[in-house]
């Protein structure tokens, strides 16, 4: 049995391809630099020859591409993809109704939306983490204490966003409207209010200040696009600076990232560090890990909590709606559900270093246990 995969940046792609061989799949890779999602004929015509030319199960991708997923249905293979990341919005496109497609996203909320926009072969499959890799790579590893914090946040501030780009080019009163809109969904957990506030009246003023580039078979509208990669992002980049900001005023706090930090003057700036060798140790050695999920994944659990969990961490999460469908609050993980109960339990957890222990050790079992790649991909096979 053989599987095409199209290899990319992603983080757990590793983990996902050396879980198929271990289910006896050979694994063939292809890698390219997409010029754009959609269209690169160069890329295409690549494709088409290698399908051409062997005999595979299907094609598998992490994250959804309708340029993969057009040549598949010209070729009939099956196109297969999981997402790692909410909302594609590459799959707000024409090839979405492609009858080839298998997907798999870990948001339920966006299962829901394109069923009932018509796509037929959606299916809702979690993320997972590969406790094996980890325990392999902290029984090899000497250099703990340069890891060890009380508190810490692995990730971007997302500083880098287009809201900022364009914000004064906006009249005083739609800028006020957004400002508004984002402080009200800062500080709601497991809620998102962006959509229902992008009324049809201030869609059709913003398309004065806002370009909208998109594909000729894209699916994508001004909503879609200004609310993920604008408000979103911008709305992530508060969230996280004010809860950064606030904790550091009691506590010692430590931040791994690229990100700009120059505001964050009593954090403790640490780099960026490595995803495969260096993180899992962050999430190890840390006594509260925290998880601070953008608004754009609406209900589902990110690869972050899976990660700090399989490395045995502690953490603390804001709400997800999704989260009590696996794990239970204050027995795997700890999640909070405003501002204040999340200082009140960084404050207890601080203090209470017996319970943090049981409740990490109880959240490495329980995703060990049932949160594998090699469950996630077995569920993912018997779909097809």
């Amino acid at each position: 049995m053989k599987i095409l995969m199209y290899r990319w940046k992603a983080y757990n792609y590793k983990d996902i391809k050396y879980t198929f061989e271990k289910l006896g799949y050979e694994i063939e890779e292809v890698f390219q630099d997409l010029l754009n999602y959609d269209v690169d004929e160069a890329f295409a015509e690549r494709l088409r020859k290698i399908i051409k030319d062997d005999s595979y199960e299907f094609l598998f991708t992490v994250n959804y591409f309708p340029l993969i997923s057009n040549v598949c249905q010209e070729e009939g293979l099956l196109y297969v993809c999981w997402s790692c990341d909410n909302p594609l919005i590459s799959m707000y496109h024409k090839s979405v109704f492609n009858s080839v497609n298998r997907i798999f996203l870990f948001d339920i909320t966006n299962v829901e939306e394109f069923k009932e926009m018509g796509v037929e072969h959606v299916y809702h499959l979690p993320l997972a983490v590969d406790v094996n890799r980890l325990d392999y790579l902290f029984a090899n590893a000497k250099d703990f204490n340069l890891y060890k914090n009380d508190i810490s946040f692995v990730g971007s501030l997302y500083e880098k966003n287009s809201y900022d780009k364009m914000e004064f080019t906006m009249p005083d009163y739609l800028r006020g409207y957004f400002e508004a809109t984002m402080e009200a969904q800062k500080d709601l957990q497991g809620i998102n209010i962006i959509d229902r506030m992008l009324t049809p009246e201030i869609l059709m003023e913003l398309q004065n200040y806002f370009e909208l580039d998109k594909s000729e078979d894209s699916l994508s509208d001004l909503n879609l696009i200004f609310s993920v990669t604008t408000l979103g992002f911008k709305i992530a980049e508060k969230q996280r600076r004010s809860i950064l900001i606030e904790l550091s005023k009691h506590f010692d706090v430590s931040i791994y990232t690229n990100s700009n930090v120059h505001d964050l003057i009593k954090v403790n700036y640490r780099g960026s560090v490595d995803y495969w060798s260096e993180m899992p140790k962050v999430f190890r050695e840390s006594k509260i890990n925290l998880n601070i999920t953008i608004p754009n994944i609406k209900s589902g659990v990110p690869l972050r909590v899976y990660d700090v969990l399989g490395a045995g961490g502690f953490l603390i999460s804001n709400f997800q709606a999704e989260l009590p469908m696996f794990f239970e609050n204050e027995k795997h993980l700890v999640w909070y559900y405003n501002q204040r109960d999340f200082f009140e339990k960084v404050d207890f957890y601080m203090r209470h270093d017996s319970e943090r222990t049981r409740i990490a050790k109880a959240g490495q079992d329980f995703v060990r246990q049932n949160c594998t790649y090699e469950a996630r991909i077995q569920e993912l096979l018997s779909k097809l």
